[in-house]
C-alpha cells in the first residue's frame, strides 16, 4: 500500500495524459515497449459519426492498455530502487522536478506515433451537418379541431353537429429581435385569414411593436382564440357590439410598461393600436382609421392571488355612412391559485362592461352591455365555471338581451378537453314578451403540434 501511495502523484499524472497522446518516462527510455492496440471499424460515408466515435473509443482503449503496462513496470522499477537504496544504506535520491513533464510529453509522442489519425469523410460531415442547419429554419407549425354538437329548445334540432373551427397556426423567429405569427382558420369549407403579424421586441423604451393583422386588445377576452376562451361562446356583449367574431383590425400596435410603480405596487401596461376601422359592425364595414387606447393595471395580492384592473377607448368614423362610433370599456379579474396546490386547486372571477355609440349624422345614443364570469378549479383536470350576460342592442328599442351559461370543463389531455355546457338565452320580442331558448352543447378541442391551445 506504500509503494502506491508513494507513486500516487505519476499515476495521476499518466491517467490525465492518456487521453491524448503521451510519451515513455525517461528511465525506461532504452526499454522496449510493448503495445496492445485494437483495430478500429472504418469510418463509412452513410455512418461518419458513428466511425468517428468508433475510432475515438478504439485508441483511447489502446492507450489504456499502454498506461497499465508502464505503470506496472514503473512501479515495480521504483520498488526495486528503493529497496536497493535502503541496503546501500544510501539516501533516497532527490526526485527531478522537470521529470514528471518530460515524461508526459514522451509518453503523448510515443502515443502519437503508434496512432496515427484515420481519415474521415469530411463531406459526409457537412452534409449531416448542413441538413441539421436546414430543419431548425423551419417553422412551427399546429392545428386546433373545434367541435361542438348541441339540441335545442325548442326545436327544430338542426345543425347539431358543429365543425365550428379548424385553426392552422404557423410560427418562428424571424432572428433575435422579431417573431411572426400567422393563423388561418377554416369555417364552413371557407379559409380565412384570421390574424398575420409579425413582432419586434427591444425597442426604445422597452417597447414591443406588432405589425399586420391581429385581434385588437379590446378588454380582455377579444384577445383570445375562440377555442381558448372560458365558454363555448364569446360574451353577448362582445358579438353584439364587435360582431361573430370579434373585434380584428389591420395595423400596428405599440405595447409598453410604466417604469415606475402605482399604489401597492402597481405593474402599468399600455397598448395603443392604429388600425383600419374595417368592423362590420361597430364601424359598419368603412375603411379609415380607427384609434384604440388599453391600459391594464395589475396588482399580485398575496404570494396567491392577483388582481388586474383595466380600460379600453375606441374610435373610429366611417364618412360613407357618416358615422362616427365611440367605444369605451372597463374590465378586472381577480385569479387565486394557493401555493403548492395550484395544479388542483384555483379560482377566477372577470368581468368586462361596455359602452358602445354609433352617431350617424351625428344622432345616436350610447348603449351598455357587461358579463361576470367565474371559473374554479375542482381537481388536476376538472373545471366548473359559469358566466351571466347582460346587453343592449346597438340598434332598435334598449330592451336588454341577458344569458346564463353554466358549464363543465374536462381536461383529457394537454393536448384535448371536453366540455359541457347549457345556454339559457332570454331574448325581446316584436309583441313587447320576451322568447327563451335553450342550448345544451358538448365541445371537444384537440390540438397537435408544438403550440397546446393558445390563448393567443
Amino acid at each position: 500500500m506504500g509503494r502506491i501511495n508513494r507513486n500516487l502523484p505519476l499515476l495521476i499524472a499518466l491517467a490525465f495524459g492518456g487521453l491524448a497522446p503521451g510519451a515513455l518516462p525517461a528511465h525506461a527510455q532504452q526499454e522496449q515497449v510493448r503495445i496492445v492496440t485494437v483495430e478500429a471499424p472504418p469510418p463509412t460515408a452513410s455512418d461518419t459519426l458513428q466511425a468517428l466515435v468508433a475510432q475515438l473509443l478504439a485508441r483511447v482503449d489502446s492507450l489504456e492498455a499502454v498506461l497499465a503496462e508502464l505503470a506496472e513496470e514503473q512501479d515495480l522499477a521504483a520498488w526495486a530502487g528503493r529497496f536497493r537504496a535502503r541496503q546501500a544504506g544510501r539516501p533516497r535520491p532527490e526526485r527531478d522536478p522537470g521529470a514528471a513533464a518530460r515524461e508526459l510529453e514522451a509518453l503523448r509522442a510515443a502515443a502519437r506515433a503508434r496512432a496515427p489519425p484515420q481519415p474521415v469523410d469530411t463531406t459526409a460531415q457537412r452534409s449531416v451537418l448542413r441538413s441539421l442547419d436546414l430543419s431548425a429554419l423551419n417553422p412551427e407549425i399546429s392545428v386546433t379541431g373545434d367541435v361542438r354538437m348541441t339540441a335545442r329548445q325548442p326545436g327544430p334540432q338542426e345543425g347539431s353537429v358543429d365543425l365550428r373551427e379548424f385553426q392552422v397556426s404557423i410560427q418562428s423567429a424571424l432572428d433575435p429581435y422579431s417573431t411572426a405569427k400567422l393563423f388561418f382558420s377554416l369555417e364552413e369549407g371557407e379559409v380565412e385569414l384570421e390574424e398575420a403579424y409579425a413582432t419586434w421586441t427591444g425597442l426604445p423604451g422597452a417597447m414591443r411593436m406588432e405589425l399586420g393583422r391581429f385581434r385588437q386588445q379590446a378588454g380582455e377576452l377579444n384577445r383570445w382564440h375562440l377555442h381558448g376562451v372560458p365558454e363555448t361562446e364569446y360574451p353577448l356583449v362582445i358579438h353584439e357590439y364587435f360582431g361573430h367574431d370579434g373585434l380584428v383590425g389591420n395595423g400596428a400596435s405599440l405595447y409598453t410598461t410604466l417604469p415606475f410603480h402605482g399604489p401597492g405596487g402597481a405593474v402599468h401596461e399600455i397598448w395603443g393600436q392604429a388600425t383600419v376601422g374595417s368592423n362590420e359592425v361597430i364601424f359598419a364595414e368603412g375603411n379609415r382609421p380607427s384609434f384604440l387606447l388599453h391600459v391594464n393595471n395589475f396588482w399580485q395580492l398575496n404570494p396567491a392571488t392577483y388582481f388586474q384592473l383595466g380600460g379600453t377607448a375606441l374610435w373610429g368614423r366611417n364618412p360613407g355612412e357618416d358615422l362616427e362610433a365611440s367605444v369605451y370599456g372597463a374590465d378586472a379579474r381577480v385569479t387565486w391559485r394557493p401555493e403548492g396546490r395550484s395544479l388542483y386547486r384555483s379560482f377566477t372571477l372577470r368581468g368586462e362592461a361596455f359602452g358602445a355609440k354609433q352617431a350617424f349624422g351625428g344622432e345616436g345614443e350610447r348603449r351598455w352591455g357587461a358579463y361576470l364570469s367565474g371559473t374554479f378549479q375542482r381537481s388536476m383536470r376538472t373545471y366548473l365555471g359559469a358566466r351571466i350576460d347582460w346587453v343592449e342592442p346597438l340598434e332598435g328599442p334598449r330592451d336588454p338581451f341577458w344569458a346564463i351559461v353554466p358549464n363543465i370543463t374536462v381536461w383529457q389531455s394537454e393536448w384535448v378537453f371536453l366540455r359541457a355546457e347549457w345556454q339559457h338565452l332570454s331574448v325581446p320580442s316584436f309583441d313587447g314578451d320576451r322568447s327563451r331558448e335553450n342550448l345544451f352543447a358538448i365541445q371537444v378541442v384537440w390540438s397537435l403540434g408544438p403550440h397546446k391551445h393558445e390563448t393567443y
